[in-house]
């Protein structure tokens, strides 16, 4: 069993920046792929931005590529999404998920955090 713990979000204006963290425990936990994931209302879960375990390959949404920023540092088993050139569609529950390998699919990622709002203003 892995827990994660979202922490960081909350209210941005437009063009601002926030730096979510992912705190991972149990088990083996700095061993698995690393996801963050965003729901904004009424709309399905998508996929943000992913990091392998030992942070050699990452992956990202082309909404958020050049913007987001995903990083890890496993002593502490932390993965950190850094989002900058916020705008108002990046509003949304990010969520951090953990699987074995590197997927965009929420459906295939194994453990979940209970989810960080971003609100992003106009």
């Amino acid at each position: 069993q892995v827990q994660l713990v979202e922490s960081g979000g909350g209210l941005v204006q437009a063009g601002g920046s926030l730096r979510l963290s992912c705190a991972a425990s149990g088990r083996s936990a700095s061993s698995y792929a690393i996801g963050w994931f965003r729901q904004a209302p009424g709309k399905e879960r998508e996929f943000v931005a992913a990091i392998s375990w030992r942070g050699g390959r990452t992956d990202y949404a082309d909404s958020v590529k050049g913007r987001f920023t995903i990083s890890r540092d496993n002593p502490k088993n932390t993965v950190s999404l850094q989002m900058n050139s916020l705008k108002p569609e990046d509003t949304a529950v990010y969520y951090c998920a953990a699987d074995e390998g590197l997927g965009r699919i929420p459906s295939g990622m194994t453990f979940w955090g209970q989810g960080t709002q971003v609100t992003v203003s106009s």
